[in-house]
This record gives structure tokens, sequence and C-alpha cells, in this order.
């Protein structure tokens, strides 16, 4: 599978869950897409644009058990969480309720939002492994008070690479009428997905990562209960360049001239990997992480973030370094020295995570990875720890 991805055949990339690459077919479809609109760019974006973006939201709809008027494009997921912090009325004292798992962008964007409300930001500790879902269920409700205006959670974590229970999480969340923010990036592909049986209130996603389409394309489903009260980021038209009836998606789908290539080459990239076979593709991705980490966990004498199970980690996995890791003070957005050494001394590209007041290593398995690059990054670790 290797060979169809471009990527450097000198380097060893473990970091799929960050800045996942494109295989060849979906790059070849978005320079199509480029072409097509550099050749008659009014014939483009004026009468054919609305029509493909329609034809794509369709297919990502049934991929991920949605209507495709519930969904609109977006650039990554960080955009779609904003679209939704921006629209959510926040009254002073209100609390928005976070995990101690989530992703450390949108802590931010939710710390700006509620400072400037004089809302504020409650955090639920998640158990230290996870093995039961009513437990961290109960972590997360334990936290829950009368002023509790949304819950943010993510499907699968950045920093931890853990899979939470989100159906169960909104199923108490409807019983108590609170609205819930999926952040779902390192879900689509890896987990499946049903979004209308869900039952969140808005899921954001960006498409780059393990459904591997182009850079700068993503989603944000909204339940129909807040469609018409969403903030759109930008102001613009508010409506269509060709004259069709106009529809609460307006907003986002005409944001000024871009080019839509990233948000098309999406249907590529589904038709590559349901071509390959989807619980294929979970099988044997999940499988590599598995045996990476067991060996992680042998070699590094450390203690696993959950049990064995496809049910709290996917595609992609996070184990604890050594506590005689360096563990720095704060973040000064300077990647880690073994995260540098292991790129500078090895070219190896994989992420070394400070999580919980430790240092953690998280490895991303996707097809074109092997086993050989696992031993890779042992032999390397070996070197680089002792």
């Amino acid at each position: 599978m290797k060979s169809l991805w471009t990527l450097d055949p000198n380097i060893t990339y473990l970091n799929h869950g960050s800045f996942g690459p494109s295989p060849l077919p979906v790059q070849q479809a978005q320079r199509e897409w480029m072409q097509k609109l550099e050749a008659n760019p009014m014939n483009f974006l004026v009468r054919e644009r609305e029509t493909c973006i329609d034809n794509t939201l369709q297919q990502l709809a049934e991929f991920v058990g949605a209507r495709a008027t519930d969904l609109v494009p977006v650039r990554n997921a960080t955009v779609g969480m904003n679209i939704v912090a921006n629209s959510l009325p926040l009254a002073e004292n209100d609390e928005i309720l976070l995990t101690d798992h989530e992703y450390g962008a949108v802590q931010r964007l939710w710390q700006k939002r509620t400072a400037a409300a004089g809302a504020k930001i409650t955090i639920a500790s998640l158990p230290a492994v996870f093995q039961d879902a009513d437990t961290i269920v109960e972590a997360i409700f334990s936290r829950v008070t009368e002023r509790t205006r949304l819950i943010v959670v993510s499907h699968v974590t950045s920093s931890t690479a853990l899979v939470l229970p989100v159906e169960q999480i909104c199923r108490r969340a409807r019983k108590e009428k609170i609205p819930v923010v999926i952040d779902g990036p390192h879900a689509i592909a890896m987990r499946p997905l049903r979004l209308q049986q869900l039952g969140c209130d808005f899921y954001t996603v960006s498409c780059h990562k393990w459904l591997s389409a182009g850079f700068g394309s993503g989603f944000l489903y909204v339940h129909p209960r807040w469609q018409h009260k969403l903030d759109p980021p930008i102001v613009s038209w508010g409506g269509t360049p060709y004259g069709r009836p106009r529809t609460w998606q307006d907003e986002y789908l005409w944001l000024g001239t871009d080019d839509p290539a990233p948000f098309l080459s999406i249907s590529a990239a589904l038709d590559f990997l349901q071509e390959f076979g989807i619980d294929r593709f979970r099988h044997e991705t999940h499988e590599l992480a598995a045996r990476a980490r067991q060996q992680l966990l042998d070699q590094l004498e450390t203690a696993p973030l959950s049990t064995d199970s496809i049910d709290w980690y996917g595609s992609m996995v996070t184990v604890p370094l050594p506590e005689t890791v360096e563990v720095p003070d704060s973040w000064t957005g300077k990647p880690h020295p073994l995260q540098e050494n292991l790129w500078k001394k090895h070219r190896i590209e994989i992420p070394i995570i400070k999580w919980n007041h430790r240092m953690n290593i998280r490895v991303s398995c996707h097809l074109y990875n092997s086993q050989e690059e696992i031993d890779r990054l042992l032999q390397a670790l070996r070197t680089e720890l002792g």
C-alpha cells in the first residue's frame, strides 16, 4: 500500500493522526478539480460548484449516517468548533463542560468564549485507565450543574488516542436536556459513524486525518434544531450564485471566492477506502497499533491508558513514556527534545505529547505503515532512552 502514497522514502512517518497525507487517487482527483476550476472559473464556480458540493455532501452523508441537508463544508474541525462556540448563547455564570482529555486548541477556544461572556469552563476528570463506559459517563455527568449549557467531548481524543463512549454520553445528555458538541476529526473512517442515531447536536470533522482527503477539507454536522440559530463565521452573500432556493446551508457554502478542490476530494477518499474495504482498513490498522502498543509497553515498562480492546483505541495509540523523560513546566510550542532527536537522528516523524503531567508517545498506523517501521521506532527509543 505504501506505493500509493508519495511519502519521502527516507522517513518513517508515524504521525497520520496529526497531518494525514492523501493517497495518489485522492491527490489526482484534487488536481483534476483544480484544473477544472482553472479552465473556466466562471463556469465552474457559478454554474457547477453547487452541484459538485451537493454530490460530495450526499456521498459523505451516506458514509456518516446523516442527511446531506444537515452538513456543511468547513476547512477543518477547528473551524467547525468555532462556529459552534460563536453561536451558542452564553450568559454570566453559565458553564461549558469539557473533559481533561480535550484538544488544547478546543480548550483555548472555549476559555476565550466563556471569558467574554462571564461564563466558565468546568473540567471532568476521566478515569486513569479506560475500561468501563459507565464509569466514564458518570465521571462526566458528576460535573453537570443547573448552569451547564453544553458538553464538549472528543470521539477519539488527540493526546491520549482513546475512544470515548459518545453514544452513552449523548443518550444521557438528551435525558438531561444538555446539548453536546463532539470533536470528531480522528473518528471518521477509524470508527463507524451514524450521526442521526448518535443524537448529538453538533459533530465537527477534519477529513485529512484517517479518511485521507485533501488538507483543508472537513464538515460540520448540525442537528435541525440548531440550524437556524447558527452565526456564520464570515458574512458574505448568504445565498447561491446561481439562483437555487435558499437553505440554512447557504451561509456556509459561499464564503467568498475559494478553491473547493480539497472538499471535493472527499469523494475520491471515500471511494479509495471503500474499495479497499472499510472494515478491513479498521481491522488491519488496529492490529498494527495493538502490536505497537504491546511492544512499547514491554520495552518502556509503563502502564497502559486503557484495557486492550478496539473499544478503547483504533488505528492510533498513546503510550506513557518512563517518568525519567523530562516534562516541561509549560507549553512553549517547541517540540520535546525526544521528538526532535527521533526526527533529526532517526528520521522518524512521531509526536511526543504532554498529558496528565507525563510525556507520552503517540503512534499512528495507516495503510502505508508496517511492522518494520514500528521496529525502527523501538530501536530508536532504545538508543535515545537507554
